[in-house]
């Protein structure tokens, strides 16, 4: 009996225990809930939304409507909305020069192959090289014939087909010509772009500090952001704030990793300690079985003045429910459609 009733105080004040080390961290959690949060950009935010609605980002031109990452598909999606911000991806060729692609090849989106390193751009241009296809490919590399870019319904698109503003006109009225960073940064100079850096490594590496050059050049740290998947690049733009080598205005997203951090950390209300100099999440609304559009999600990543940017809406649904949530921007295929969605709203 002795032996029953000393168990029964020892069960507890087991109990007791747990239940005050839980009362505590709830309360930790409490507590790190109301702290206020550290600004992760420190300047006025260039990647939030002006008003009510949601930037209006053109995802490589709108690359539904016209062939993707082309100068021609960002003049369509201009003659949408002048103040577009446009979303496109770049590497370096073998001369040194940043052109639009998604790729790293050529394979997919051209008539010729091979990786662009291993091109020069005077020769891309030389031989007219066209921009103009959505090939079949496998590890990017062409594994089928060779397929025409076409839109929604099946029409092919020309140069000559886009609304130019006054005063531009086609550079080919049938090729689409290999586009530079430097092209779409001149041809827009008031527009916001997304850069995302393709390559990896030290081609990467490369690339970045030619954009960073451009930067410079035209002064364009207020609208130009860079991106990257590769978490190398991504640390790099981390060393070069810490070091002072990029003005304060320096803007950058994060890939995977920079993402999965700060959502864990405010899972337990600790994001209050993300440190990251950074400016805007580019975020898909689902990640595996992870939902990241939510208001509350938004709402978190506002606290530390960073914007938020969803890709790649495409459902007029879909980006209503954005807007709602409270979304700084809206990366989409279709420019006119998500125009469409955002007339509806009589703003």
């Amino acid at each position: 009996m002795e032996q029953t009733a000393t168990a029964k105080k020892g069960l507890k004040k087991g109990w007791r225990i747990v239940l005050t080390v839980l009362a505590v961290l709830l309360i930790i959690y409490a507590v790190m809930g109301l702290l206020p949060r550290g600004k992760n950009y420190s300047l006025a935010n260039p990647m939030m939304k002006e008003g009510d609605l949601p930037l209006l980002i053109a995802h490589g031109g709108g690359n539904k409507e016209f062939p993707d990452n082309t100068l021609e598909a960002f003049y369509n999606a201009y003659s949408v909305d002048k103040n577009v911000m446009m979303e496109t991806d770049v590497s370096i060729t073998k001369d040194g020069v940043l052109i639009l692609s998604h790729d790293t090849t050529l394979d997919r989106k051209t008539n010729v192959t091979g990786s662009i390193v291993d091109w020069n751009y005077s020769d891309l241009i030389a031989q007219k090289v066209d921009f103009s296809y959505t090939n079949p490919t496998e590890d990017g590399v062409l594994s089928g014939d060779r397929v025409r870019f076409a839109d929604e319904n099946g029409g092919r698109r020309f140069p000559t087909d886009v609304e130019y503003p006054e005063g531009i006109v086609p550079r080919d009225e049938t090729v689409f010509l290999a586009t530079t960073l430097e092209e779409l940064m001149t041809a827009f100079p008031n527009n916001r772009i997304n850069v995302e850096i393709k390559q990896s490594g030290e081609l990467g590496m490369k690339a970045m500090k030619e954009a960073l050059r451009l930067m410079e050049k035209y002064d364009a740290w207020d609208r130009v952001v860079l991106a990257s998947f590769h978490n190398e690049i991504y640390d790099e733009y981390q060393r070069l704030q810490k070091a002072g080598e990029v003005p304060e205005g320096f803007m950058c997203s994060p890939g995977v990793a920079g993402v999965a951090k700060f959502y864990l950390l405010q899972l337990f209300n600790a994001d209050l300690f993300h440190s990251d100099g950074m400016c805007v999440f580019q975020l898909p609304t689902k990640y595996s079985v992870i939902t990241l559009a939510t208001e509350r999600l938004v709402q978190r990543m506002h606290d530390h003045n960073l914007a938020v940017h969803f890709w790649t809406i495409n459902d007029p649904e879909e980006m209503r429910f954005l807007i709602g949530i409270g979304a700084d921007g809206i990366m989409t295929d279709y420019p006119h459609r998500l125009a469409e969605v955002y007339a509806s709203y009589g703003k």
